[in-house]
């Protein structure tokens, strides 16, 4: 073997061995990545796959129901479609109606999206960006155009 082929031989084993330690970190990562829609962006195959992703939009006024303890149901929209979400823990303390919310969970085999985690804005003139950034391009954004 010549120099130059030694040269290529060891360039290519390293772009083999990088290939490999890709694929196995994003099959290893393939079932803790959450991904962000919107409630329009919902498709059927999105509720039968029970597969988790973050849901985001705005809290639907008049559906916050307080149920026993800490259970809480309520619907989260983007002025197109909304979602009937139920949660079990403690909401932030900002959390409330018309307000942007990112809820992360999956859809069970009743259809029921079940969050495990809400997130909620943090002040009067903060909302999400990733839900700011949809609400804009369905066109039906309607807070202020300032984002601290």
């Amino acid at each position: 073997m010549t120099r130059k082929q030694k040269r290529l031989s060891v360039i290519c084993g390293g772009l083999l061995v990088l290939a490999v330690a890709a694929a196995l970190v994003l099959f290893a990562l393939q079932q803790k990545i959450a991904f962000f829609r919107m409630p329009s962006d919902i498709q059927a195959s999105d509720v039968e796959s029970e597969s988790r992703f973050r849901l985001g939009g705005l809290v639907e006024k008049g559906t916050v129901i307080r149920g026993e303890g800490t259970k809480i149901s309520f619907s989260v929209t983007d002025h197109v479609k909304s979602v009937a979400v139920t949660y079990d823990g403690i909401l932030p303390d900002l959390f409330r109606e018309d307000q942007g919310v990112v809820i992360e969970g999956k859809f069970m085999p009743g259809g029921a999206f079940v969050a495990d985690s809400v997130l909620a804005k943090h002040d009067e003139n903060y909302m999400p960006k990733e839900v700011a950034d949809s609400l804009k391009a369905k066109g039906v954004w309607q807070g202020e155009s300032k984002q601290p």
